[in-house]
């Protein structure tokens, strides 16, 4: 079977979470890392019953919601990612870009089989907007959850209301328009030989090869239909697949780990590039199906997010 010919299937459940607050936001620059800090705390104060015990070493850590969301750790007979303690993980936040948008949007995509989890998810946002994010521990109270997409009523979730949701599907892919742009929404942090790649390198195998490791790993560990393509022809293929008037810069940003007691750097790529329809007919899914899962470093607290764009195209996210 060729590649082209074996389509990525990943199942998508998409959510738009409302919250309010009664202050004016005091957030940080790029809030995604305290999103997603927040809501591990609160996901693990909510589920774990046996306090004190790192997960690896708890009896019942194959079984457990929060190690599959936040630690993920491949089954024992996988082939894949053998020699790493941890699988990618599979749900990714969008982070609403208005800066004093009120009420205040948090994106939530669900991958594969994690949208079976969705109660746990919205009880822990909910919890950790009451516990407060960041430093300044701004209250958010979560006033409802919309699912994008829904096929009758987007609202999933008010407060003491019954949770109402549709299965998770695989976004149709469109046809393939003859030429498109991409735009880099959040800082897109991605490594060539051990070195990040800056504006005057970027080349379009610095995104797909990402991409695709990503999309495999997601399918392979939380759906029943893992990708099978030869990965090695297609990551080579797509290495001479020409950018097209690249306007690219580099964004600067630092974030704190409470985990690691340390600042990070996280600086990325952002701007937008060109391509040519007949030039990535072959890597076309992947791309489009990228939207969603996002690429490179921090794709779950929602870096590495990119939008495509052209006059025949739909747009695959409306809001945040």
């Amino acid at each position: 079977m060729s590649s082209a010919s074996r389509l990525p299937i990943l199942p998508l459940a998409v959510f738009r979470c409302h919250f309010e607050t009664t202050e004016p936001l005091r957030l940080p620059a790029y809030p995604g890392s305290a999103w997603r800090g927040a809501l591990g705390h609160a996901l693990k104060r909510t589920v774990c019953v046996v306090r004190g015990t790192d997960c690896p070493s708890c009896l019942l850590y194959r079984s457990c919601v929060f190690p599959y969301v936040f630690e993920t750790p491949p089954p024992p007979d996988s082939e894949k990612m053998r020699r790493y303690a941890t699988a990618p993980h599979p749900f990714a936040l969008r982070i609403d870009p208005r800066p004093n948008g009120l009420p205040y949007r948090l994106g939530l995509t669900l991958f594969g089989r994690a949208d079976r989890h969705l109660p746990y998810f919205i009880h822990a946002l909910d919890q950790a907007g009451k516990t407060g994010l960041g430093r300044a521990s701004q209250a958010f109270e979560l006033i409802k959850v919309e699912q994008a997409e829904a096929t009758e009523n987007p609202i999933v979730y008010e407060p003491g209301q019954p949770l109402r949701m549709t299965p998770a599907r695989t976004p149709a892919i469109p046809a393939l328009p003859e030429r498109f742009e991409i735009r880099l929404e959040t800082p897109l942090r991605l490594k060539r030989e051990d070195h990040l790649v800056t504006p005057a390198q970027f080349r379009f195998g610095d995104l797909f090869g990402p991409l695709l490791r990503r999309l495999s790993m997601l399918t392979y560990f939380h759906t029943d239909t893992p990708l099978e393509v030869d990965f090695a022809a297609l990551a080579q293929s797509a290495r001479n697949v020409p950018v097209h008037e690249p306007k690219l810069r580099w964004h600067d940003w630092t974030r704190y780990s409470s985990r690691q007691q340390t600042t990070m750097q996280m600086g990325g790529l952002l701007g937008r590039f060109e391509l040519r329809g007949e030039e990535v007919e072959p890597f076309w899914p992947y791309l489009w199906l990228g939207q969603w899962t996002h690429v490179g470093k921090g794709a779950t607290m929602g870096l590495g997010r990119y939008r495509i764009h052209a006059a025949s195209l739909p747009e695959p996210l409306t809001d945040y």
